[in-house]
């Protein structure tokens, strides 16, 4: 069941598809559902795509499609039509040029996170403007980089890691862990039966292995920010 707010923005989508053939900008869906941040709008549109009601469209900054509507909110048919033909597919829609990347939306920036000796991560009352395009589904955090041993993964000193909160990884992702419930680190996590490796991607750092209840996932990565000087 969807709430209010969902349906609302559901809608509000379609009719855009429909007048338009592209999807209506964050700051768009902020003023039509009265939001007070970007940031709302992206919690709704990740709830609605986890749930299967729309989808974003690969490598497209504003590409949502519609893939189904609520049932108590699907316009009735009209006669010789199916009920694929609701669906708007906005790939025979939209024009040929990919529109520009300007949604940015707010997420927590955490402070910082070691990629290196572990460093303890902080919770913070900033933010780090992200641009949507970037984010997938789910909730997401940023930390800001510290160290050097993961830069043969492309991580490097500064960088500020995009980061989906969750408390489980599969092997060889990249996740923020949390050790002995004091200290953070960046690294590749692997499993091997009652033990966890944490590994660096810097031929100059070891591997650090510890017991499995030491290590508590508390984010796979999703992106990197850098900035240049």
């Amino acid at each position: 069941m969807l709430t209010a707010k969902q349906h609302e923005l559901i809608r509000f989508i379609q009719q855009r598809l429909e007048e338009t053939g592209i999807s209506p900008s964050f700051e768009e869906m902020k003023e039509a559902l009265d939001l007070k941040s970007k940031s709302g709008v992206h919690r709704l549109i990740s709830a609605l795509e986890e749930r299967g009601f729309i989808r974003r469209l690969p490598n497209r900054a504003r590409a949502l499609e519609v893939i189904r509507q609520p049932e108590n909110a699907a316009p009735p048919l009209r006669a010789g039509r199916s009920a694929s033909d609701n669906v708007v597919n906005l790939a025979s829609k939209a024009p040929r040029v990919a529109q520009p990347a300007n949604d940015v939306i707010e997420i927590p920036l955490h402070g910082r996170i070691a990629a290196g000796a572990p460093i303890e991560a902080f919770e913070g009352h900033t933010s780090l403007p992200v641009p949507a395009a970037l984010l997938g589904p789910g909730e997401h955090y940023a930390l800001e980089v510290s160290g050097d041993s993961m830069i043969e993964a492309g991580i490097f000193d500064g960088d500020y890691a995009l980061v989906r909160r969750t408390d489980s990884a599969r092997d060889g992702e990249i996740v923020v862990a949390l050790v002995r419930g004091e200290e953070a680190t960046l690294k590749f996590l692997h499993k091997d039966g009652g033990m966890v490796r944490l590994d660096p991607a810097n031929s100059a750092y070891d591997p650090q292995i510890y017991g499995a209840h030491e290590v508590q996932v508390q984010g796979r990565l999703a992106g990197l920010l850098r900035r240049y000087h």
